[in-house]
C-alpha cells in the first residue's frame, strides 16, 4: 500500500504539473486573442440614432449631420474615439491613436491650409532615402581612411640636411640582403605561434623605429627653421646697430653743432654787432639743414633750430620798430625754412586752409617764438601807431614776412587787424568835404586799392552787409545823397571803378543821384532864346560822358522828363508871335548841337525832336494868319513818367498801370541828416516848435548826451540856426546858416 500511496502520490504531482502547465498556456492563447481583438476592432464608431434625444437637442442647437461642430463647421466631425488595451498591455503596445483621430487631424489641417503627414508615410519616406543613398553609394557613415606610412627615403628627403643610415632604413621599409618571395602556401607548413609571435615582433621594431624617425626629421625641420630665423633676426640687429651708430655719430655732430651756436650765439666770443652774430649762426644753421634734413628727425631738428636763435630773436625784437624797420632780421629766417617747418603759401584759400589744418596740432615752437615775440610789437604798431592813408610802411612789413610767417598769424593780420583799421578810417571819411577844406581826408582808394591783394573776400563781397565794401556802400551813397551837382562828378568814382561792381554803381546812380538830376533841371534850367543858361544842362550831362555813369537812354528819358516840356512851350510861344522861321531853324539846331551823338540820336530824343519838327511844319501850313489862333498848345508835364527802376510798375485794379516813383524821395531833412552823419553829429529832434514860425525844433551837437550844440529848425531847403546875440537885442532869435564850417564849429562848442 506504501508504494501504492507513493505512486498515486507521484501520479498526483505530476497532474498537478500537467494542469498549472495547461493553464499558463490557456492563458497565452487568450492574450492572443485579445491581441487579435484589438487589432481587428473597427475604428469607426456606429451611427447615431437621429430620433434620439441628443440628437434632436443638437439638430436644435443647428448642428447638421456630416459637418464639424462650431458654427464655422471647422470642429470635430465624430466623437471621440476610445481605443482598448489588452490586459496586461503597457503603453506602446498598440498604436494610441485610432484611424478616426488621425482622419481628425488631417482636415483640421486642411482647414489651415497645411499638409499632414503621419508616423507611417514619414517611416517610409526615410527608408526609400536609405535606400536612395545606398544604391548611389553614399553610406550614412564614412569608412576609415587607411593610414599610409612614410619610407625612410621620403622622410629623409622632407628633412633637408638629415641622412638616415641604411641600417635603420632596412628595418623602416621591412628589407633585407635576401630576397623574399610570396607565394600562395607560404607560412602553412609552419608553426602557427611561432610565425604569428616573429612577424609581430618585427612589425612592433619597424613601427618604432618609424616613429622615432618621424619625431627626429620633424625636431630636425623645427631647429632648421629656429636656424633661419635666428640668422635673419642676427641680420636685423647688426643692422640696427649700424643705423644706431650712424644716428649716434650725427647725435654727436648735432651735440657738437650746438654748442657751437650757443658759443656763437653769445657776445662773449668778440662779436658786439648783432649781424655778425645773426650771420655766424645762420651760415651754422644752413650747413645742418644741408646735411641732416633727411636723415633725422625733423621735429629735433626744428627744437635745436629754435633752441638755438631764441635768444637772438628775443632780443631783435624787443628792439623793434616794425614801421621804421619792416626787415629786421627776416633776410635771415628766410635762409633756413625747413629747419623751422615754414609752409609756402600762395593765397588767401591757402592761408585759411593753413590754419584750418592747424587747430588739429599742436603749435610748433617756431609757431610759438613768432606768435610769443614777433605778433605783439607788430600788433601795437598797427594799433597805435600805423596811419591807414600810408599804407607803404605796413605793405613793406607784410611783403617782407609774409613768407615765412605761419599761416595763421598771417591770416589775423590781413583778415582782422588791417580790415578793421581801414574799415574805422572809411566810416569816417566825408564824402562832401571838398579839398580844400581845413581838414581833408585822403579818397578811399588811395589807402584801399594797395590792400586787395590781403583782403579776405568777405570785405570785397557787395553782398554782405559788413565788411570793408557794405561801408563804402553806404559811403557812396550819401556822397550821392549831398554832393553839389554844380561841381564835376568825383575823381575818387573813377578811381573805385576796379573795386566797385557795375550794376552796384548803375543801382546806386539811379537811386540817389538821377532823382537829384531831374529835380536841378527842373528847378534850374530855363529856355530862353534871347540869353540862354546851360549851366544846369552841364552840370547834368557832365553825368553821362564816363562810361560807368548815366547810360544814355536814362538820360534821353531824363530830357524827355524835365527838358522838352520846357522847350516845347518856348517853340510853341515863339511860333504863334510873329516867327522868324530863320531864327527858329537856327535855334533848333543849336540845340542839337549840344547833346553827345549817343544822347542826341536815341529813339527817345529823335522823337522829340521830330514831334518839334511837326510842330513847325503846322505852323507854316496854318499861315501867318491863323496860327496864333489855331495852333494847338503842347501838352503840359513830362510826357511820360521818369524810370527810375528797371521792375515794371504794378497795376491797378482797373488794370490801369500805375506811375513809377522813387522808393526814396530826396528831402532836405534827409540830405541835413547825412551832412551830420558824415561829421560825426547828431541830429535830435525836440518836443517843441519854434514859437514865431511854428516849425519843429532840432538840436545839432557834437556831445553824445545829446546836449549843447546848435537849435535849428528848417524852412524849405534853409537851416535857421538860433543866434543867442540876436535874441537879446530882439531880434528873431534865429537866423539863415549853411552846410559849412560855420555850422560845425557851432555843433561841436568850439
Amino acid at each position: 500500500m506504501a508504494h501504492f500511496s507513493m505512486n498515486g502520490q507521484m501520479d498526483a504531482h505530476v497532474e498537478d504539473g500537467e494542469s498549472s502547465d495547461s493553464d499558463h498556456r490557456r492563458k497565452r492563447r487568450k492574450m492572443g486573442q485579445n491581441f487579435k481583438q484589438a487589432a481587428a476592432a473597427p475604428s469607426a464608431s456606429p451611427a447615431a440614432n437621429p430620433n434620439s434625444f441628443a440628437a434632436k437637442m443638437m439638430a436644435k442647437m443647428g448642428y447638421k449631420e456630416g459637418q464639424g461642430l462650431g458654427a464655422t463647421g471647422r470642429g470635430r466631425l465624430a466623437p471621440v474615439e476610445t481605443q482598448l488595451r489588452p490586459t496586461g498591455a503597457g503603453l506602446g503596445a498598440v498604436r494610441e491613436k485610432t484611424k478616426q483621430a488621425k482622419e481628425e487631424e488631417k482636415r483640421e489641417a486642411a482647414f489651415r491650409g497645411e499638409v499632414l503627414e503621419d508616423s507611417e508615410e514619414e517611416k517610409k519616406k526615410r527608408r526609400k532615402e536609405l535606400k536612395k543613398n545606398r544604391l548611389s553609394g553614399i553610406a550614412g557613415t564614412p569608412a576609415k581612411s587607411k593610414t599610409k606610412y612614410r619610407t625612410a627615403a621620403e622622410i629623409e628627403a622632407d628633412a633637408e640636411g638629415l641622412q638616415v643610415p641604411n641600417v635603420l632604413k632596412s628595418i623602416i621599409d621591412a628589407t633585407g640582403s635576401e630576397t623574399k618571395f610570396l607565394t600562395s602556401t607560404a607560412g602553412l607548413m609552419t608553426t602557427h605561434n611561432s610565425m604569428v609571435s616573429g612577424e609581430t615582433e618585427a612589425v612592433k621594431i619597424a613601427r618604432r623605429a618609424r616613429r622615432d624617425l618621424e619625431a627626429f626629421a620633424e625636431e630636425w625641420n623645427t631647429i632648421s627653421e629656429r636656424k633661419k630665423f635666428s640668422e635673419l633676426q642676427e641680420s636685423q640687429y647688426v643692422q640696427e646697430i649700424d643705423e644706431l651708430e650712424e644716428s649716434s655719430q650725427g647725435l654727436e655732430t648735432i651735440i657738437n653743432t650746438i654748442q657751437d651756436l650757443q658759443l656763437a650765439a653769445t657776445k662773449d666770443q668778440g662779436l658786439t654787432d648783432d649781424a655778425a652774430l645773426w650771420e655766424k649762426v645762420t651760415s651754422k644753421l644752413e650747413g645742418l639743414e644741408s646735411e641732416y634734413i633727411d636723415k633725422l628727425d625733423i621735429t629735433t631738428l626744428q627744437e635745436v633750430t629754435v633752441a638755438s636763435i631764441h635768444p637772438l630773436f628775443k632780443t631783435a625784437m624787443q628792439d623793434w620798430h616794425p614801421l621804421e624797420d619792416p626787415i629786421s632780421v627776416s633776410p635771415y629766417l628766410s635762409r633756413f625754412p625747413r629747419l623751422l617747418g615754414i609752409q609756402p603759401t600762395s593765397s588767401g584759400t591757402d592761408l585759411a586752409l593753413q590754419s584750418d589744418s592747424r587747430s588739429s596740432r599742436s603749435t610748433t615752437p617756431y609757431e610759438a617764438m613768432i606768435y610769443t615775440f614777433f605778433l605783439p610789437p607788430l600788433r601795437s604798431a598797427i594799433t597805435n601807431d600805423w596811419d591807414p592813408t600810408d599804407a607803404s610802411p605796413l605793405l613793406s612789413v607784410i611783403q617782407t614776412w609774409s613768407p615765412i610767417l605761419p599761416a595763421f598769424v598771417l591770416l589775423g593780420l590781413t583778415y582782422n587787424l588791417i580790415p578793421t583799421r581801414l574799415t574805422t578810417l572809411l566810416s569816417t571819411w566825408k564824402s562832401s568835404r571838398p579839398p580844400s577844406s581845413k581838414h581833408p581826408q585822403p579818397p578811399p582808394h588811395t589807402y584801399i586799392f594797395p590792400w586787395l591783394p590781403y583782403l579776405p573776400p568777405r570785405h570785397l563781397s557787395p553782398h554782405l552787409s559788413t565788411g570793408l565794401f557794405a561801408t563804402l556802400k553806404v559811403k557812396l551813397k550819401s556822397l550821392f545823397q549831398s554832393y553839389q551837382l554844380t561841381s564835376h562828378p568825383p575823381s575818387t568814382l573813377i578811381s573805385l571803378l576796379p573795386i566797385l561792381p557795375s550794376h552796384f554803381l548803375k543801382e546806386t546812380l539811379t537811386r540817389h543821384l538821377l532823382p537829384r538830376l531831374a529835380t536841378h533841371l527842373s528847378h534850374n534850367l530855363l529856355i530862353d532864346p534871347s540869353n540862354q543858361d546851360l549851366a544846369p544842362l552841364t552840370d547834368v550831362l557832365a553825368w553821362t560822358t564816363p562810361s560807368w555813369s548815366l547810360s544814355a537812354s536814362t538820360t534821353a528819358h531824363l530830357m524827355q522828363a524835365e527838358f522838352f516840356p520846357k522847350w516845347h512851350h518856348v517853340l510853341y510861344l515863339w511860333l504863334t508871335n510873329s516867327p522868324n522861321y530863320d531864327e527858329i531853324r537856327e535855334w533848333f539846331l543849336w540845340w542839337k548841337e549840344q547833346f553827345p551823338d549817343p544822347i542826341r540820336d536815341h529813339e527817345v530824343m529823335a522823337k522829340e525832336w521830330t514831334r518839334g519838327l511837326e510842330t513847325i511844319s503846322l505852323a507854316l501850313d496854318l499861315g501867318p494868319e491863323n496860327v496864333a489862333t489855331q495852333l494847338p498848345p503842347p501838352e503840359a508835364g513830362p510826357v511820360k513818367p521818369l524810370p527810375l527802376h528797371s521792375t515794371p510798375a504794378k497795376k491797378a485794379e482797373g488794370g490801369t498801370p500805375k506811375a513809377m516813383v522813387d522808393d526814396e524821395p530826396i528831402t532836405f531833412r534827409s540830405v541835413l541828416e547825412s551832412w551830420c552823419t558824415d561829421n560825426s553829429l547828431l541830429f535830435i529832434p525836440l518836443r517843441e516848435a519854434d514859437p514865431t514860425s511854428g516849425l519843429p525844433l532840432f538840436r545839432i551837437t557834437a556831445s553824445a548826451s545829446g546836449r549843447g550844440g546848435v537849435m535849428v529848425f528848417l524852412k524849405g531847403d534853409v537851416v535857421w540856426a538860433r543866434d543867442v546875440a540876436g535874441k537879446k537885442v530882439g531880434g528873431a532869435g534865429f537866423r539863415p546858416v549853411g552846410l559849412d564850417e560855420g555850422l560845425l564849429e557851432r555843433a561841436e562848442g568850439r
